[in-house]
């Protein structure tokens, strides 16, 4: 039996150090390691062992008598979120790891929303409990409090035998079990399966405790684990071929090595399967093991690999069966950055090497202004524009230099309006009539063709929508990206000999802004749902900072000496409160947030000024038109007189 099982954690609760137990004690490695002595044996980066953080997720393989573990390692710091959510579709279970001394911590509850999105099965290890501080107990009613009800004490479980706590921990969450124990009829083969049940089902979240530095109730947890997680890969094998990616990486050599799980069928060198973009072949198949890979002649359901060859897939693309189905990020990037590598570096090589970077981080989005040259990536932190450095260094020999950070802001329309494109220098020829719409919120970019095939033909059409998707498109009042639209395609014209792929670019490119200039402008900001923990005698305080910042939140919830605020505050105030929190809760307290929504800034009139964007200049909403051999161009607000295509609107 094949198992992927995830590992999460709030940073510094011991994810690494138990990895390293769990793998050692399953016979996956020869030694322990540890992180203070730098060689942790899923911590592979120089950066990940000089830091002691895990960074990227990287994967181990562990065979316990018949059953094949996966085992994936992932980030805990927020900076590396994205990096951590990327495996979660993946995985069959998840194991939660929480220090017996600091209970639940900010960062761990996103981690618990997460899993809790992608239905994940989770099984929690309460570690440090070699500490003074620690309180299991404590710990427990903390997790039932503030993840869920269902957390159960199976301390007494141990693959073999329960005892008294954990066999009526099981029967209170199945009648059946209930109604056999109050008749005395207990057996340990029937409470088993319904233990493994009730936790494929999310309705038991079994807890278990120990310490992983020295090794006490990991053993305990390896039995119990494996007598309770069930996967049914063995019987997908004679299925048709699907699997899902969850990571992209380029080897030394710059070849780029796309990781993936099979979910159904087998997977072979040189095999043809279906991607997003069309049907492409299959290079060599790899295992993965800490460092170390080993070449597989064939893949089956379950196995986690990396293939080379798929030169087009994401992180979250399905592939075979899946072909066209992506799952995409809960976790958005909040501020933006401007980045050079300095004069010596040409910024055409500067875009490679950050393409690179965001074929394995989609999260980054890089954006390139062509005229001026200038580039931006979107990040979660500072720490993660230190990593970006680092790794810019060692793959491209390249300095990066970061601009100072900025919200990353949104723009959209408020009401619909219609742009013309016209692109005709000598020998050039596109015209692409647009209608731009108020689009739901959160809807982000989407397009539709109202044109008919014999106004403009089917493949003009299909390279036009191509156009709209393949950038992000500025907004006109900052120059922010342009979300929440819906684009129409309602004329076009060709020409027979004149027109070239290039040229729809243009117009499909003028045509948007030129709309966006007709339109009434809305810029928009980013909302953030937070959740503080605090000791209550901090709560005014806090209650009077929040007030200041334009949060708006829930009635307070009382926990013993503790508090939970919940609320929403837009971020342009709430950026910086995480330190200030810090401060006024003498580090008592614990912070999460996470992007809410995006809603229409108040008053953006400081915004838009700070923004120093001219509209004109960035990005032309002008058209070029051909007379007498020769381009000219046509301001925006005149191009409709000039057009070609006869439309009514």
């Amino acid at each position: 039996m094949k198992k992927t099982i995830g590992i999460l954690a709030h940073v510094d609760a011991g994810k690494t150090s138990f990895s390293e137990q769990i793998l050692y004690r399953g016979g996956a490695i020869r030694s322990l390691g540890r992180v203070d002595h730098r060689d942790a044996f899923l911590d592979l980066h120089p950066v990940e062992r000089e830091r002691g953080i895990t960074v990227f997720s990287d994967q181990a393989v562990m065979d316990l008598g018949e059953n094949r573990y996966y085992w994936l390692d992932t980030p805990g710091h927020t900076d590396f979120s994205s990096e951590m959510e990327r495996v979660l579709p993946v995985l069959d279970y998840a194991v939660l790891i929480v220090s017996g001394a600091d209970g639940v911590e900010g960062h761990t509850e996103t981690i618990w929303r997460l899993l809790e999105d992608y239905s994940v099965p989770v099984l929690i290890f309460v570690n440090k409990m070699d500490r003074p501080d620690a309180d299991f107990d404590a710990c427990l009613n903390s997790m039932r409090s503030l993840l869920s009800p269902e957390i159960a004490d199976l301390r007494g479980f141990d693959g073999i035998q329960m005892d008294e706590t954990a066999i009526e921990a099981v029967a209170e969450r199945d009648e059946v079990l209930l109604d056999r124990l109050v008749a005395d009829d207990y057996d340990f083969d029937t409470w088993r399966a319904g233990l493994a049940r009730l936790l494929a089902e999310r309705r038991i979240f079994p807890a278990f405790a120990g310490a992983a530095l020295t090794g006490e109730g990991i053993e305990r947890f390896l039995r119990a684990m494996d007598a309770i997680t069930d996967t049914s890969y063995d019987a997908r094998v004679a299925e048709p071929f699907s699997a899902r990616v969850y990571k992209v990486r380029h080897d030394d050599a710059g070849a780029r090595m796309a990781y993936l799980k099979l979910l159904s069928g087998t997977l072979a060198p040189r095999q043809e399967i279906e991607t997003r973009s069309g049907r492409c072949k299959v290079g060599e198949i790899r295992l993965r093991h800490g460092g170390r890979s080993l070449p597989l002649a064939t893949a089956h359901a379950g196995d986690l690999v990396c293939v080379s060859g798929l030169a087009e897939v994401r992180p979250g693309d399905g592939l075979g069966a899946l072909a066209g189905q992506h799952v995409a990020p809960r976790m958005e990037p909040l501020i933006q950055v401007s980045v050079d590598a300095g004069p010596e570096v040409h910024p055409t090589k500067l875009l490679q090497a950050l393409r690179m970077l965001e074929a394995e981080d989609p999260q980054l989005r890089v954006e390139c202004d062509g005229r001026s040259s200038g580039v931006r990536l979107r990040v979660m932190g500072g720490i993660q524009m230190e990593i970006l450095t680092r790794l810019a260094q060692e793959r491209f020999n390249m300095q990066l230099h970061f601009g100072p950070p900025q919200i990353l802001y949104m723009e959209t329309i408020a009401s619909p309006a219609v742009g013309i494109g016209h692109y005709e220098p000598l020998k050039h020829y596109a015209e692409v009539w647009l209608r731009l719409s108020p689009g739901p919120r959160g809807s982000g970019v989407t397009f539709e063709s109202k044109c008919h095939v014999d106004t403009l033909a089917l493949n003009w059409q299909r390279l036009i929508e191509t156009h709209v998707f393949e950038r992000v498109h500025p907004g006109v009042r900052t120059g922010a990206p342009l979300t929440d639209v819906h684009i129409e395609l309602i004329a076009g014209r060709a020409h027979l000999k004149h027109t070239e792929g290039g040229d729809f670019r243009e117009a499909t490119y003028r045509a948007i802004r030129n709309a966006l200039m007709q339109a009434e402008s809305v810029l928009l900001e980013p909302v953030v749902r937070f959740s503080l923990r605090l000791h209550a005698d901090c709560y005014g305080r806090v209650a009077g900072e929040l007030q200041r910042m334009q949060a708006r939140t829930d009635a307070p919830q009382s926990v013993g000496q503790w508090m939970r605020v919940e609320g929403e505050c837009p971020f342009r105030t709430f950026c910086d409160y995480p330190e200030r929190f810090r401060a006024d809760t003498h580090g008592r307290g614990s912070l999460h947030f996470e992007l809410s929504r995006y809603a229409p800034v108040e008053s953006p009139e400081a915004i838009i000024a700070a923004a120093h964007y001219n509209p004109l200049e960035a990005d032309s909403p002008d058209s070029v038109f051909c007379s007498h051999g020769a381009g000219y161009s046509v301001p925006w607000n005149e191009v409709r007189t000039h057009a070609h295509c006869k439309v009514e609107l």
